[in-house]
């Protein structure tokens, strides 16, 4: 079976040819970079003019790497949500334009079904596993029981840790995209110089809260201000090294929490954009290692947003007799629990 998927929920156009013996046969990603990166964030509009212009290119450059052609494919999978909307209607549509002509099933993804699934295709894990998905939107743990079977363990009640990196970030002048400026800079600085509040410390659940941690970064610049290139280094690596502790600390409660229902399963799988952060990476494989799970984080390229995690998600979908009408619409909000 081979799919085509097609991603467009944010700032990255891409898409990817992949087939059910777990082969990537094609991928391709368009960033948006240079069209954000003066505002410091995302611009909805310009980001759905960017698809617009560059979604057609990007699909016809993964049939022409691939070697295959639009009828050698099985299904035609998009992500419909959750996202900004304007610039998952263009994937979405062109989805379902594809799948008309072609006469080919259409399957609707949700973005977090993709980040959620693709630690089967990188590392073939069976279910169920524990994952924690961690992005620029969301922060949670997921009991990963089957396809379409997902349990939320715990989430964040506020910011996204993606989000709470990038604010970060920019407080500290920091170039686009943030997460990645940050850690960089962090190298340079001392983790233990500043003392910052670990918020829900204590206390036995998953759930997570990075707005305190956020506004105690502000208020500790603003009372060193102005900042030296040492004060701001110092300040990103004792904001990444509380992070840290605070997943260490969640984590290990969730490991818990999964282990009381799913006995013979030492899985934990780590996704999504902020999971190619490598101080974090870091502490849950010390973390797994100390709980005897084996942690599974695909490669970079994969956590962040991509296509193959969408044609592996149509694959998954597909093989339980999932597919969707031409209907179904475009979803800036769409929860994985409501799957």
């Amino acid at each position: 079976m081979i799919v085509l998927g097609i991603e467009t929920s944010c700032d990255e156009t891409a898409a990817a040819l992949v087939n059910s013996e777990y082969k990537v046969l094609s991928e391709t990603i368009h960033t948006q970079t240079e069209v954000h990166e003066k505002y410091l964030g995302v611009v909805p509009e310009l980001a759905a003019r960017s698809h617009i212009e560059y979604c057609d290119k990007v699909i016809a450059e993964t049939f022409k790497k691939s070697g295959i052609s639009l009828k050698d494919i099985d299904a035609v999978a998009a992500t419909a949500g959750p996202g900004l909307i304007g610039g998952l209607l263009v994937g979405l549509t062109t989805a379902k334009a594809i799948s008309l002509s072609a006469n080919k099933p259409f399957i609707a993804i949700n973005h977090l079904e993709g980040h959620a699934l693709i630690p089967r295709l990188t590392d073939k894990i069976n279910f169920p596993y524990l994952l924690l998905l961690i992005s620029g939107g969301h922060t949670m743990f997921l009991s990963i029981e089957g396809v379409q079977k997902y349990i939320l363990l715990g989430s964040t009640i506020d910011d996204a840790l993606g989000e709470a990196f990038d604010k970060t970030a920019r407080l500290l002048g920091l170039s686009y995209p943030g997460g990645a400026s940050l850690e960089k800079l962090a190298r340079n600085g001392n983790p233990e110089k500043i003392i910052f509040p670990q918020p829900l410390r204590g206390v036995k659940n998953c759930d997570f809260s990075f707005s305190g941690l956020k506004t105690s970064v502000r208020q500790t610049a603003e009372k060193m201000a102005p900042l030296s290139a040492q004060d701001k280094a110092n300040i990103a690596a004792s904001f990444q090294h509380t992070i840290c502790k605070i997943i260490y600390e969640k984590s290990k409660e969730a490991l818990k929490i999964f282990k009381k229902k799913n006995a013979n399963s030492n899985t934990f799988a780590v996704s999504g954009g902020v999971a190619s952060n490598l101080s974090i990476k870091s502490t849950l494989e010390s973390l797994a290692k100390e709980e005897n799970f084996k942690l599974v984080a695909p490669p970079p390229r994969l956590c962040t947003d991509n296509g193959v995690m969408i044609a592996w998600a149509g694959i998954e979908l597909k093989n339980i007799g999932i597919q969707h009408s031409y209907e179904f619409d475009a979803r800036a909000r769409w929860p994985l629990e409501e799957v």
